[in-house]
């Protein structure tokens, strides 16, 4: 497979995937669609007499449309609920319909969730994702080169790019999970390109002869079934969680879906290309 050679098509695609993404994430009034972690909301701690399922609870939520709302339970009829500002009529009908669909239900607490503590997890949220690059782009050029540095992190941001793309053309509601989500993709692609990537100074260690071009295809050859195996391994997984796993995780696990497939593509078609431009033009190689 003449992967190097072909690496301007690979950059095509990977515009052409993320240059949709990126304008609905700038287009005013549309970006991501933040959910309650981010812009406030209110808070149900509410208890049951009998053992409820959380199904129960989100389809009285969903009569309201408030079917996307964060339901937790802990123990066989205590929920933490947490969705959009709810005004004080309509909290009332909610605990209302409770009452009448379910059983009787004793509130614990229905408090409001400030914008205040959205802006803080935003912050956190973006400082997270550009301290993890940062100190990876160090440890990886003190550990190879800044070459390989450079294309391992621009792989990464793709990654990172094309999950909150698509979440933002489809408005899928993002929460503080979908943030645990970006950095477990950033940690898994950083992972897999550095597996091929100690294999490219692997063998250019060995190598007397020949171009680079020609090592770094040998390289991700090498490596290929690894890189598939792992991901398939992984997406299994996460299938199951999707199907089974029930809507609290369902969020995240998309994300995860989404991010580890491209961070499997990314390593591959991106990040060595990257590193190969950025060697050849440095040292005058050829292509």
């Amino acid at each position: 497979m003449r992967i190097i050679e072909n690496r301007k098509w690979f950059y095509l695609l990977s515009l052409l995937v993320l240059i949709p993404g990126l304008i609905s994430l700038c287009w005013p009034g549309r970006g991501l669609n933040k959910g309650i972690d981010f812009t406030g909301g209110s808070m149900l701690h509410i208890t049951f007499e009998q053992s409820v399922q959380v199904k129960e609870v989100r389809d009285v939520l969903a009569e309201f449309g408030h079917k996307e709302s964060t339901i937790q339970k802990s123990g066989q009829g205590e929920f933490f609920i947490r969705t959009h500002m709810l005004q004080q009529e309509e909290s009332d009908n909610i605990i209302k319909a409770f009452n009448e669909k379910i059983g009787p239900v004793k509130i614990m607490r229905n408090e409001g969730v400030g914008p205040v503590i959205g802006k803080e997890l935003t912050n956190k949220a973006i400082l997270s994702v550009l301290v993890a690059a940062v100190l990876m782009l160090l440890y990886i050029s003190f550990r190879f080169e800044f070459s390989f540095g450079v294309g391992a992190i621009a792989g990464t941001l793709h990654d990172v790019l094309l999950v909150m793309g698509i979440f933002s053309i489809f408005q899928l509601e993002v929460d503080s999970a979908f943030v645990a989500a970006l950095l477990t993709v950033v940690g898994y692609s950083i992972n897999d390109t550095i597996v091929i990537f100690d294999r490219i100074r692997e063998n250019l260690g060995f190598k007397k002869r020949g171009d680079l071009a020609e090592t770094v295809n040998k390289s991700i050859m090498q490596t290929l079934n690894r890189s598939i195996n792992t991901v398939l391994t992984v997406l299994f997984a996460l299938v199951a969680l999707f199907i089974f796993g029930g809507e609290t995780i369902r969020v995240f696990t998309l994300a995860l879906l989404i991010g580890i497939s491209v961070g499997c593509y990314s390593s591959i078609f991106l990040s060595s290309p990257i590193y190969y431009d950025l060697k050849t033009r440095g040292a005058g190689g050829k292509a």
